[in-house]
C-alpha cells in the first residue's frame, strides 16, 4: 500500500469518524429535542388541565342575592338624592324669579309714585278745561307711558265704597243711594298690578 493510499485510508477513516460523531451529535440533539418537546407537551397538558375550569361549579346564591339587594338599595338612595336636589333647584328658581319680579315691581312703583302729583295736576287741568294744545298731547303721552308700566287709576262717582281702596274724607246721608257710595272724588287712587299705590280720596254717602 502506498503512502497516498495510507493517507487516503486515514482521511477516509477520519472522515468516517467525523461523520459518525456528527451522527451521534445529531442523534443526541434529536433525542434531547424530542425529550424537551415531550416534556413541554406533557407540561402544557398539565397546565391546560389546571387552567381548564372545573365543571359543575355552583354559585353562592345567597351572596349574589345580598349583593344585588345592596346595589338596589344604593340605586334607590341615589335616585332619592337626585329627586331632592331637582326639587330644591326648582324651588330656588321659583324663589329667584319671584324675588326678581317683586324687586322690579317695587322699583317701577317707586317711579310711578313720584309721578302721581303730576297726574293729579293733569286731572285738575282736565276738569277745568285747561287741557288743550301741546299740553294735552304731553298729558296723553304721559298717560299712555304709565299705562304701559301697569299703572291703573280708579275712583269714580257712584262707585261702592271700599275701605281697602278708598279713603273717606267726608260722610253724609242720601236717599239716592242704597249702600255706602262715593259721591265725590277729590283725588283718584292708583294700583300697580295687585299692589295699591295710593287710595282714592272720596266723600261717602250712606243710605238714609
Amino acid at each position: 500500500m502506498s503512502r497516498s493510499d495510507d493517507e487516503n485510508d486515514g482521511e477516509a477513516t477520519e472522515r468516517v469518524v467525523i461523520r459518525d460523531r456528527r451522527k451521534i451529535d445529531v442523534k443526541g440533539k434529536d433525542t434531547k429535542v424530542a425529550q424537551q418537546a415531550e416534556e413541554e407537551s406533557t407540561g402544557g397538558a398539565h397546565r391546560a388541565a389546571e387552567e381548564e375550569p372545573e365543571e359543575g361549579v355552583t354559585v353562592d346564591a345567597p351572596a349574589l342575592g345580598a349583593e344585588l339587594e345592596a346595589l338596589r338599595t344604593e340605586l334607590e338612595e341615589r335616585t332619592r338624592d337626585l329627586q331632592r336636589v331637582t326639587a330644591e333647584y326648582a324651588n330656588y328658581r321659583k324663589r329667584v324669579d319671584r324675588d326678581r319680579s317683586v324687586a322690579s315691581e317695587q322699583t317701577t312703583g317707586s317711579v310711578l309714585i313720584a309721578l302721581l302729583p303730576v297726574l293729579d295736576d293733569i286731572d285738575r287741568a282736565r276738569e277745568h278745561g285747561d287741557l288743550v294744545g301741546p299740553f294735552a298731547s304731553v298729558a296723553e303721552a304721559l298717560g299712555a307711558a304709565v299705562g304701559k308700566l301697569g299703572l291703573v287709576a280708579f275712583g269714580e262717582k257712584g262707585d261702592p265704597f271700599d275701605p281697602t281702596r278708598h279713603e273717606a274724607v267726608a260722610h253724609l246721608t242720601s236717599a239716592d243711594v242704597t249702600e255706602p257710595s262715593c259721591v265725590e272724588v277729590m283725588r283718584r287712587g292708583y294700583t300697580l298690578g295687585e299692589r295699591l299705590l295710593r287710595p282714592a280720596l272720596v266723600a261717602v254717602a250712606d243710605p238714609e
